[in-house]
């Protein structure tokens, strides 16, 4: 499991910078709601991305959010600080059904 660092937007432009996406998932450090996770499927069929949430309202839980990436594609996930930092950590984890040809990059704006 890595800890990604979120690449900041600069008015000159900034470099994608994606990594492998580890096989027990990655961390990234929620800024606001100004993070987003670039995931990148470069496999022949779809793979689902999960980032748990742990919030709650009203004494119930808010569910996780899973996102599908169909092969060959990217898809750009917000990151939530209210809802999906981890309390004993002050992370939020994302994690992947497949990892094989799958990238990741964080970024913040």
């Amino acid at each position: 499991m890595a800890t990604l660092t979120p690449a900041a937007l600069s008015a000159a432009g900034t470099l994608e910078s994606p990594v492998a996406a580890s096989a027990g998932g990655d961390k990234v450090a929620p800024v606001g709601d100004r993070v987003w996770v670039e995931v990148t499927n470069g496999g022949g069929s779809s793979i689902t991305v999960t980032v748990p949430s742990y919030a709650a309202v009203r004494g119930l839980a808010a569910a996780d959010r899973t996102v599908t990436i169909a092969a060959s594609a990217t898809k750009k996930i917000p990151i939530f600080a209210d809802l999906n930092t981890n309390p004993s950590d002050g992370l939020a984890s994302i994690s992947y059904s497949g990892v094989t040809t799958v990238t990741v990059a964080a970024y913040r704006s």
